[in-house]
């Protein structure tokens, strides 16, 4: 279901101030200038109303997290949740995964998580999964040496579509899981998240750490 547009958008994202980015092509090469101490630079791709993102980001104040978000409608409710918390370590921009590389420079990121993207169902869609090689290798160009890319779904059939698409790139997996709540809650939860955890569905996770890429890649 689309999010219903809010009459009152602008002025709630002006009201979180600085943590929401307008100029995020401007900073290309130069994130870490908002928070120099930061140990690492970790990117979400779709984060929705924000709670992985703002409870991830309060569990690690040493790192610098960036949440990039499509839907101003959602973002808002992620920035909304960041300013109550007081949180100094998150920014929000407003931007598409495609674009990555206009936002980030090369080796710039070490960690990126993908959450419960849209599976896209059907073969002709394929190339719009945020985990097809395609966009797998527009990722190498911003992830560092040996840089992570941590995907969860509750999608039975992207996942393990996925897992044949990480390799291709470059990926190792590891960390893989097909139920990863099966002995209680674990990590931060997304709203989707726990929704369909309290359901019963089971969730899906693994971790892909970019190595060398095994030559040219095969037809998808």
């Amino acid at each position: 279901m689309r999010m219903r547009k809010k009459p009152n958008l602008i002025p709630r994202l002006e009201a979180c101030g600085g943590s929401v980015i307008t100029d995020a092509r401007e900073r290309k090469g130069r994130w870490r200038e908002l928070m120099p101490e930061a140990e690492e630079l970790h990117l979400e791709l779709g984060c929705g109303k924000g709670r992985f993102t703002v409870g991830t980001a309060q569990a690690h104040p040493e790192t610098l997290f960036i949440a990039v978000e499509r839907v101003p409608d959602a973002m808002v409710i992620a920035a909304e949740r960041a300013r109550e918390l007081g949180l100094t370590n998150v920014f929000f921009i407003d931007a598409d995964a495609a674009e990555v590389r206009e936002y980030f420079a090369p080796g710039e990121v070490d960690r990126i998580y993908i959450n419960f993207c849209d599976p896209w169902p059907g073969a002709r869609y394929a190339k719009r999964r945020l985990t097809h090689p395609g966009f797998l290798l527009r990722y190498r160009e911003v992830l560092r040496a040996g840089g992570e890319i941590h995907f969860k779904t509750d999608n039975h059939d992207l996942f393990e579509w996925s897992l044949f698409q990480f390799p291709k790139a470059g990926f190792v997996l590891g960390q893989v899981t097909r139920d990863l709540h099966a002995g209680g809650p674990v990590g931060v939860m997304t709203d989707y998240e726990e929704k369909f955890y309290r359901l019963g569905t089971p969730i899906n996770r693994c971790v892909g750490t970019m190595g060398e890429l095994p030559g040219p890649l095969p037809a998808a």
